[in-house]
């Protein structure tokens, strides 16, 4: 796999498509689009933007001698910010490369992906059978990418939030508990004030057939069995089966939370990110230890 999808751009009413799948207003998703989306899906090469998390892959591969070899060709470490993430997205899928050669599917759960950078190990949350599977997915579309948000905020039980516009149990659900710190809840609102009355309408949910068209065929691996309705429960997506991410073993840290970036962090030649961005990650890490 080179990881070169159809990389296709959102196309008219695909928004609406996934707002249906919600159950909120097409204003909702636009305001949680600007705020907490990467803002892009795809590298200039069409493959989709990544970033590695060597102490993911550290813990997905468990003790013995696949660990060892990470460790001793500087791909995995025990603790988080060990060493500074990878720059670009060619340095981040070289590491990707060597990591697959050691165990292909710790290596794709250990990389956060597209507009939502979502672990891959969030796979069965966002509805996919396998990290295959939702790579897949991500590599096809930014329509792809948009519905794996989604389906990462049913699978926490959000959508509920948005659904009534409760931006601040929706702030701290995605962003962990400094997101008053750093006024998500309020971006959030402001965001969807500043949305067009047109969009202040709930589209009906899809079908099959949408979801099919919006994920470019890719179904067969792809739950489709939850699609919210509003007004009736809340879904609960996933099914038995492992657990999202390994339960550490004894004297290991748990595990982190999932990346939700504002953007990748720059190239060389890029424009420095706004100093919010890498507190935003740290406070996260830190409300999730309880620091």
């Amino acid at each position: 796999m080179d990881f070169k999808g159809d990389a296709t751009p959102l196309r008219d009413g695909d928004v609406e498509t996934v707002a249906g799948y919600l159950g909120c207003e097409v204003a909702v998703l636009r305001a949680v689009m600007q705020i907490e989306s990467s803002g892009k899906a795809f590298h200039s090469d069409g493959r989709p933007i990544i970033l590695n998390e060597p102490h993911v892959f550290y813990r997905e591969l468990r003790a013995g001698p696949p660990r060892d070899q990470a460790v001793a060709e500087g791909l995995a470490y025990k603790k988080w910010k060990t060493k500074p993430y990878l720059k670009t997205q060619a340095e981040r899928y070289a590491w990707l490369d060597q990591a697959i050669a050691i165990d292909r599917s710790a290596a794709l759960r250990s990389c956060s992906w597209g507009l939502g950078q979502v672990m891959g190990f969030n796979h069965k949350t966002c509805g996919f059978d396998s990290a295959e599977a939702f790579v897949r997915a991500m590599m096809h579309s930014e329509a792809a990418q948009l519905f794996v948000i989604a389906r990462f905020i049913v699978g926490n039980k959000l959508q509920k939030h948005l659904r009534n516009k409760d931006w601040a149990p929706f702030a701290k659900g995605y962003n962990g508990s400094g997101y008053a710190t750093h006024g998500y809840h309020t971006k959030l609102a402001q965001a969807y004030k500043a949305r067009p009355a047109s969009e202040r309408v709930v589209p009906p949910a899809p079908d099959e057939a949408q979801l099919n068209l919006l994920l470019g065929g890719l179904l067969e691996g792809v739950d489709t069995d939850v699609i919210p309705q509003p007004g009736q429960p809340d879904p609960q997506p996933g099914g038995p089966g492992e657990p999202e991410a390994p339960p550490p073993e004894p004297g290991e840290p748990p595990a982190p939370p999932p990346a939700h970036e504002d953007k990748e962090e720059p190239e060389p030649d890029a424009p420095p990110e706004k100093p919010g961005f890498f507190r935003r990650i740290t406070e996260q890490i830190k409300a999730f230890f309880g620091q």
